[in-house]
């Protein structure tokens, strides 16, 4: 089980952080690359024909602005994209609806603005469909979370 984590400028690795931290939980070998889909067009394409050959089932992508990395990863792989919209301007929206707003029939899954964790957890999740034992955590993960919610507003909250 891989993922590889691409996203555009160093600047955007506190918020890609998240998704580095869910696929930890689980076990998940990941990698991270900074690419850029204007910049380094080339190396782009590159890495992504090496993610392939390598192994990796699913990628992350974040990216601010104009953000059209996670698509343009989209339209070069069959792999799953998972689309972290990051706020770079706009408060995000710009970023959002480039993400969100791909043509007909190139997909790129998309989470919440600076939410790369839920990224993560997505990618948990597309991997447990392959992975027994991953679904089993996810399952137990879940668990995990109901109770400690339960648990810590059992009480209720004073205000």
């Amino acid at each position: 089980m891989k993922v590889a984590i691409i996203f555009g400028s160093k600047s955007d690795k506190d918020v890609m952080r998240g998704a580095a931290d869910a696929l930890k939980e689980f076990n998940i070998e990941y990698s991270t690359h900074i690419l850029s889909a204007h910049r380094v067009p080339e190396k782009l394409l590159e890495t992504l024909k090496n993610l392939e050959s390598d192994g990796y089932e699913c990628i992350i992508a974040g990216a601010g602005l104009a953000a059209h990395l996670p698509g343009v990863i989209a339209s070069h792989t069959t792999l799953p994209v998972i689309g972290v919209p990051i706020n770079a301007s706009l408060n995000g929206l710009d970023s959002l609806f480039s993400i969100v707003q791909m043509p007909k029939s190139i997909p790129v899954a998309t989470v919440g603005i600076n939410n790369s964790y839920n990224a993560g957890m997505l990618a948990v999740q597309i991997l447990s469909i392959k992975y027994p034992d991953l679904k089993k955590k996810l399952i137990e993960y879940r668990k995990n979370m109901k109770e400690k919610f339960i648990n810590d507003n059992e009480k209720g909250v004073e205000l």
